[in-house]
């Protein structure tokens, strides 16, 4: 992210500001330190496919609020 604001700022003020919002990062350049992500963010490591992306979505969402393509994603 350009500027002084990296994603795991950005994903601690969502969270602060947004507490129902579920969060997924991901990144192919840098892991997360310990403290730095917010408790209940999720992160992924690049490179990643679509079905890693959809058991976390499924882990995260309960089933009531999976998207219709999700529910019927393998």
């Amino acid at each position: 992210m350009p500027g002084e604001t990296n994603g795991f700022a950005l994903a601690r003020h969502v969270a602060e500001n947004w507490p129902a919002i579920e969060i997924v990062i991901a990144s192919g350049h840098v892991l997360p330190k310990v403290g730095e992500m917010p408790d209940k963010a999720t992160f992924i490591a690049k490179p990643f496919n679509k079905q890693m992306v959809h058991g976390h979505l499924r882990e995260m969402l309960p089933d009531s609020k999976l998207p219709e393509p999700l529910k019927k994603a393998v």
